[in-house]
């Protein structure tokens, strides 16, 4: 519900002053704006600004707070691409504010993983074994996809991408699930069976995703981050420049270096 009156106040903006700012030409002497979110999809992005110079394109990296300002910005016109979200939102903003936008390119995904201090492997999962899920719809949607991948359960045909408990269809291990807030799922691996916990979390906690995890999103995932642009866009030559900066072997080895397990390239 949070998420989607962020929405439609961002829609409702993107109405009201649509037009208004100074539109950036696509090629023009001025750089390229990227919009993006502070922490990994910022720092990435320095690294992309640096790799992309050397081929002739100058980025200008704008830093938003607000998960829904860079798709309104974005719309508006005032940057040229952002770089901050998996395609699911990307899809939500879309159908809820009708915003005509393209996705270029993958970026990186912070992958989910199973976790368990209680058994080695998914196969040694037992009847009646208590599993611990995010309480957020998006992130309990990726832990039962990533359940039904490794075979503990299956869900209803046409659950989307965000299912919930609701939509489980068969549970051969008769399995308990139990919701938590997903910053404290990492603290309850002594007391459950299985735990799902996002990458950023489970770094915080000590745990190394491409270690530790029993089972964990890879780059196939829906929910692998990704480029957004205007569609008109999609072709340009500066586009296609800043698309060629991030899937550069620096970047990808800056984000091995960098965030070992808990953020993978996706390309």
């Amino acid at each position: 519900m949070k998420k989607l009156a962020l929405l439609l106040v961002s829609c409702i903006l993107s109405t009201l002053f649509a037009g208004c700012g100074e539109q950036h030409v696509l090629g023009s002497d001025r750089p390229l704006l990227v919009g993006v979110t502070a922490g990994p999809h910022a720092e990435i992005m320095a690294v992309v600004q640096q790799v992309a110079e050397k081929d002739g394109l100058k980025i200008q990296v704008i830093t938003f707070n607000d998960y829904t300002q860079p798709d309104l910005a974005l719309n508006k016109g005032d940057i040229d691409a952002n770089s901050f979200q998996p395609e699911p939102y990307l899809d939500d903003t879309v159908n809820d504010c009708k915003y005509d936008t393209a996705i270029v390119a993958k970026t990186i995904i912070f992958p989910l993983g199973l976790y368990s201090k209680k058994v080695k492997t998914i196969a040694s999962m037992k009847t009646g074994d208590l599993v611990a899920l995010p309480n957020d719809p998006a992130n309990c949607g990726r832990a039962l996809r990533l359940l039904e991948k490794n075979g503990l359960l299956r869900l209803k045909t046409g659950a989307g991408l965000t299912p919930g408990i609701s939509d489980i269809s068969e549970n051969p291990l008769n399995l308990t699930f139990r919701e938590f807030d997903a910053s404290q799922i990492a603290s309850l691996l002594n007391s459950v069976d299985l735990a799902a916990i996002t990458s950023g979390y489970a770094g915080a906690s000590g745990l190394v995703p491409n270690r530790d995890a029993l089972a964990i999103e890879d780059t196939t995932s829906p929910y692998v981050h990704i480029i957004a642009v205007r569609r008109q866009d999609k072709d340009s030559p500066a586009i296609n420049k800043l698309v060629k900066a991030y899937h550069s072997e620096t970047v990808k080895k800056f984000i091995q270096d960098h965030y070992p397990g808990t953020v993978l390239p996706a390309w």
